[in-house]
């Protein structure tokens, strides 16, 4: 699988959950948990790479988030 790059469009800390904004223009939710370094936690703007996977409510979420892009 190849992994896609982007940018932490928005997190929220307290609810635990945002969105990465992919290079290409679109848009994936990620849960806290989906961050690989196991922080919880992850700045708005911070350049990642990740999967993409099926998420628990059917549709597309990003996973194994790894700022650094």
């Amino acid at each position: 699988m190849n992994r896609l790059a982007g940018t932490v469009a928005d997190f929220d800390e307290a609810a635990g959950y945002g969105r990465v904004a992919g290079d290409a223009g679109q848009s994936w939710f990620f849960h806290c948990t989906a961050i690989a370094d196991g922080s919880r936690s992850i700045p708005t703007g911070v350049a990642v790479t990740f999967d993409v996977v099926a998420g628990r409510l059917g549709q597309w979420e990003a996973h194994d988030l790894r700022p650094g892009a």
